[in-house]
């Protein structure tokens, strides 16, 4: 147990922080899992779009320390990749 002010204070930060990288996360997971869907189910523009969203959602969460910035890239590259495999299925 803390018994400094300013121990207790840090374990409300990290209290917070955790529960804001926790939201984060799952944000970025479910729009990781919306471009897989749109991947499954969907039209090439559908699935692009998503991979822009889900592009955007990654960075930020690298941005913000999250998850390290080459994961970042690599979800982003994984991900275009399979948008380039379906687009050149459909073509």
């Amino acid at each position: 147990m803390a018994h400094s002010n300013s121990a207790r204070k840090r374990i409300r930060q990290n209290a917070t922080a955790r529960s804001r990288n926790r939201w984060r996360l799952r944000a970025m997971r479910m729009s990781i899992k919306n471009f897989q869907d749109r991947l499954a189910h969907g039209t090439v523009d559908e699935t692009r779009a998503a991979l822009h969203d889900a592009q955007k959602v990654i960075d930020r969460t690298a941005q913000r320390g999250v998850i390290h910035r080459n994961q970042a890239a690599r979800r982003i590259k994984r991900m275009a990749g399979h948008l380039a495999a379906m687009e050149k299925a459909k073509a």
